[in-house]
């Protein structure tokens, strides 16, 4: 969670921008990076490695939530 966190505060949005939809996109390709790279660490039953995966997704979409709405307002001031 941590180093997805750093991941998200270390962007800088560039000149030109990409679309909304192309962020989310991205966003949606960091979380799946890391629910792969995770998976193979978490052990226990295939239940509940399945459970962790879902709950770790749902921890890193609501991280992108407040990224994204900081990028929406960073097109909307273009």
């Amino acid at each position: 969670m941590k180093e997805f966190n750093v991941l998200l505060n270390q962007q800088v949005f560039t000149d030109p921008p990409i679309t909304e939809e192309a962020m989310v996109t991205v966003l949606d390709d960091w979380v799946n990076f890391y629910l792969n790279y995770y998976r193979q660490q978490v052990v226990g039953e295939e239940q509940e490695q399945d459970r962790a995966v879902q709950e770790l997704g749902q921890q890193l979409r609501r991280l992108c939530a407040p990224f994204l709405d900081k990028y929406k307002a960073f097109l909307k001031s273009l």
